[in-house]
């Protein structure tokens, strides 16, 4: 998304230009890099109660998530506004920034190998724990917010999310959950031409819900169990069907960067940034902004920073942009949020790999794929396709991945261990919180705070 005065200006005067927006991501495999993104509820430690309940969201201030985004900015960031407001951090070529709801989110530089995301993962969790101890805040990265209610989550002051935050229930019952209540851990990966690109894709749209099964980390709604195993997953399924899921085009014939492009021209947009604010298009499409049809942008011109920023706003469980971003997991501990680009790098980063993860998934068609995320979120690795339990596709997804990490040469399969335990004793995360509530825990929710914290 861009940032005030950092959008291309650059008109669109042929449509071509939006599929060659896509292609200009293509890299040879010797430049191609591992970007990590994660992000985490903050709460309040009960010790510091005189700033707000227990276990609360801190809101944005005082002494809350301003003040975080203050004190990482002493450590050599550089802020991001929002008109007088701090609202993300800079630095080379990552950032902080926040979601709806005051999820703190570490959007990780490309890195070369997985070791070097480890060594940036722990360094912003350090960070974190120094400015957020003075405060009395804690971060703890889970799927769905544990306890809180829809209103109870603070909004954060960033003008975008004022025009979704109207939009989201005229389409879909769970969206605002999606925005204050949901955490993920992503990976971004790139693709070489347009061919990778679609293989990539194509194995990566099919195997996500299996990713959704292997990371399930929130059991929990408003303190009690919900019924599921990913509450994050489901509130996917009831967000908006016009930009989220796994969209057929991907699969069929031709399918390429072209096809792309005209699908996303289609989705519904959000805003568009003129003199750095924010201007409500909501419910406009892309194709009729461009043919001069969109009554509310009447005056303005398509540009290319205005594509790019819609692009963000396609939710499909895998997202096209000039890389793979990997959207279907909720977050979890530290060991996982490394799984996540430990399990993707190995499926699609390695030739043999990739055409093994390939025809691992032959012959699934999109109504089964679609089937399979519908399942999911209540039955995780029991889930089935064709017959066949998700668990053992697991097991064999994860050995293909930790060859196409052995191909690497670079000992990263070490990272792959939590999922292999997961898959081998089928035990999700979310299952070992509902252990820990209905024993050591006596039915407090709220303890998993401690537990969880990263």
């Amino acid at each position: 998304m861009s940032n005030p005065g950092e959008a291309d200006l650059t008109p669109i005067t042929d449509p071509r230009q939006l599929a060659a927006w896509f292609a200009a991501g293509s890299k040879p495999r010797s430049a191609w890099k591992i970007g990590t993104e994660h992000e985490k509820f903050g709460f309040r430690r009960p010790a510091a109660e005189r700033h707000g309940s227990d276990f609360e969201a801190p809101a944005y201030e005082p002494r809350g998530i301003k003040a975080m985004l203050e004190g990482l900015q002493a450590k050599g960031w550089a802020p991001i506004m929002d008109g007088a407001n701090i609202i993300g951090l800079k630095r080379d070529d990552g950032s902080v920034s926040l979601e709806p709801g005051g999820q703190f989110e570490l959007s990780g530089a490309p890195m070369a190998d997985l070791h070097a995301t480890r060594v940036e993962l722990f360094d912003h969790l350090r960070d974190v724990h120094e400015v957020a101890g003075p405060l009395g805040l804690g971060f703890a990265p889970l799927g769905f917010h544990p306890i809180a209610t829809r209103d109870q989550m603070p909004w954060m002051p960033k003008g975008r999310y004022a025009i979704m935050r109207n939009y989201m229930p005229r389409v879909g019952g769970m969206g605002l959950d999606m925005m204050l209540r949901t955490c993920t851990v992503q990976v971004n990966l790139d693709f070489g031409d347009e061919a990778d690109m679609v293989e990539k894709l194509r194995v990566s749209l099919a195997l996500q819900p299996l990713a959704t099964a292997l990371f399930a980390n929130s059991p929990f709604r408003e303190g009690k169990p919900s019924g599921f195993l990913t509450l994050r997953g489901r509130v996917w399924t009831d967000t908006d069907p016009d930009r989220t899921g796994i969209p057929p085009v991907a699969f069929e014939d031709g399918f390429g960067f072209e096809r792309f492009a005209d699908y996303v021209l289609d989705v519904p947009m959000y805003f568009i940034m003129r003199d750095g604010k924010w201007i409500d298009a909501a419910g406009v499409s892309f194709r009729a902004f461009l043919e001069g049809r969109a009554e509310k942008l009447a005056g303005h011109q398509a540009t290319m920073g205005d594509w790019a920023d819609h692009v963000t706003t396609v939710f499909t469980d895998v997202r096209l942009k000039r890389f793979l971003e990997m959207r279907g997991a909720d977050a979890g501990s530290p060991a996982m949020l490394q799984a996540k680009p430990a399990f993707w790098t190995g499926l699609i980063y390695d030739d043999a790999a990739q055409k093994a993860a390939a025809a691992l998934i032959r012959g699934w068609t999109v109504e089964e794929m679609r089937s399979l995320r519908m399942a999911v979120p209540v039955q995780a690795l029991d889930a089935t396709i064709r017959g066949r339990r998700l668990r053992d596709v697991a097991l064999d997804a994860i050995a293909i991945a930790r060859d196409g990490l052995k191909a690497r040469g670079l000992g990263e399969e070490v990272y792959l261990a939590p999922l292999e335990e997961i898959a081998s004793s089928g035990i999700t995360q979310a299952q070992r919180w509902l252990q820990r509530y209905e024993t050591a825990w006596g039915g407090d929710a709220s303890r998993i705070f401690a537990e969880a914290e990263a």
